[in-house]
């Protein structure tokens, strides 16, 4: 999936920023996906469609005791496909900097070589998006992935633009069909990977994609929240 493409796209819905949810202990709620809420996520295709669908976390044989009776999970799956959901948002990272999800991937891609362009797809993502302003060419983002192959903690720019930077939180079969719960200080990797101190993000987006290899797979995604 061409990210260029999908940044400039955030870039021109982000002119009106949704307001900083705060609650006890300095938290900004991002998605209630627990609660079967999509209220102010759109869907954006960049090569058909992927799929995306709430369905009951034990029903879809996630265990975890974070995972309580009943509770909906954001099921995404791809079939060759690429389409994102997304939300504006306002989040200060001087006051909650560490963004924190859960997601569960059942199968990876096959012989893919993420660090180009013909296999840029990922079985789960995440997008954290700094708007550039008028200047779209100035925007930027992180991309949170479950990769296929390459070693936890590994770093690259995307194959598309320079200006989106990924980052393997999990990699291939280890926690493979786990439901895992992940926390990354968003302020610091922004320092790490931009060399500027970035104060606020404007736009998330989740994704699964796999229109560049022609490939399948499927993710659940739990709620996602910045906290301090």
């Amino acid at each position: 999936m061409r990210p260029s493409v999908f940044l400039q796209t955030l870039l021109l819905i982000t002119t009106l920023f949704a307001p900083v949810l705060s609650f006890a202990g300095v938290v900004s709620k991002v998605a209630n996906f627990s609660e079967g809420d999509l209220a102010d996520w759109e869907e954006k295709s960049f090569e058909g469609n992927s799929q995306y669908r709430f369905v009951d976390a034990q029903t879809a044989g996630i265990n975890s005791q974070e995972i309580k009776d009943k509770q909906q999970v954001l099921r995404a799956s791809t079939q060759g496909k690429a389409s994102g959901l997304f939300k504006e948002v306002n989040i200060d990272l001087t006051k909650t900097p560490y963004l924190n999800w859960s997601w569960q991937v059942q199968n990876l891609f096959k012989d893919n070589d993420e660090h180009s362009k013909e296999g840029d797809d990922y079985p789960a993502r995440i997008y954290v998006v700094v708007s550039g302003g008028v200047f779209f060419w100035n925007t930027k983002a992180i991309n949170y992935v479950w990769s296929s192959n390459q070693p936890v903690g590994s770093e690259w720019p995307n194959a598309f633009t320079g200006n989106a930077k990924m980052l393997a939180v999990r990699s291939g079969e280890k926690q493979l069909g786990q439901w895992v719960t992940e926390r990354r200080n968003v302020r610091e990797d922004l320092k790490k990977f931009f060399g500027e101190d970035v104060k606020k993000i404007d736009a998330i987006a989740v994704m699964v994609d796999g229109d560049n290899t022609g490939q399948s797979a499927t993710a659940y995604f739990g709620d996602i929240f910045f906290s301090d």
